[in-house]
């Protein structure tokens, strides 16, 4: 704000708190002196949300103090920060080879946001609350992120995976979409071989390769009633 903006905050403020109306001259000179040192970098309003009227109105009804230049100049700064935290830099146009334009452009939107000239750029919001249509097709489309080749190299080192894998591709049901009721394996978990001992208590716990029979009929019983709601 330039020293006449200044002057209308300051007219604006003793409307409101007449405490804050300097009758002296001298005194009143001194006082917009301050308060232009003090918030000379602070706009008067933006177009993202900034409002210095707003803001002194909202300090007068809360503080039974007399606002000072400082609670102004602490409040923009607060703003500045709150947009630049809710700011994801996009990428520059310029030319990546060119680390000085680079750094240029990306400091010239970050200013721009804290000025509050533009608004923020909220690239981390885009897939935070929901999916754009069609996002699960593309992603059907692009296949899965283990190459079939390394996943037949993996095959030998978690076979209860590859035995899954191969049983679902063939059309079979998910045997881990369901608990195991045998060995009280959790939904996603491999069933364990479960061994008694003489006074009936258990011993080993080993993950399995295959599933328990009574957790595939449980899978086949839900994969069937799937198929008829469908």
């Amino acid at each position: 704000m330039d020293r006449r903006e200044v002057a209308a905050v300051l007219t604006y403020v003793g409307r409101l708190d007449p405490r804050t109306i300097r009758t002296d001259a001298g005194e009143a000179r001194d006082q917009l002196a301050m308060w232009h040192e003090l918030l000379g970098d602070v706009p008067m309003a933006t177009g993202q949300g900034w409002d210095v009227r707003e803001m002194v109105r909202k300090r007068i009804v809360s503080s039974p103090y007399p606002i000072l230049p400082a609670d102004v100049a602490r409040e923009w700064q607060a703003h500045r920060r709150d947009r630049l935290a809710r700011h994801t830099d996009p990428t520059p146009m310029a030319d990546p080879d060119n680390p000085e334009a680079w750094r240029a452009e990306l400091l010239a939107a970050r200013d721009a946001v804290a000025a509050g000239v533009a608004a923020p750029s909220a690239h981390r919001g885009i897939t935070a609350w929901r999916h754009r249509p069609g996002l699960k097709d593309q992603l059907a489309a692009v296949g899965s992120y283990i190459p079939p080749a390394v996943r037949a190299e993996l095959a030998p080192y978690r076979p209860a995976r590859a035995a899954r894998e191969a049983a679902i591709a063939a059309g079979g049901p998910d045997v881990l979409s369901v608990p195991c009721d045998w060995c009280h394996a959790d939904k996603g978990e491999p069933c364990r071989r479960r061994r008694i001992n003489l006074d009936g208590s258990a011993r080993g716990n080993a993950p399995r390769v295959t599933a328990h029979p009574g957790r595939i009929d449980r899978a086949l019983a839900a994969q069937a009633r799937q198929a008829s709601a469908a």
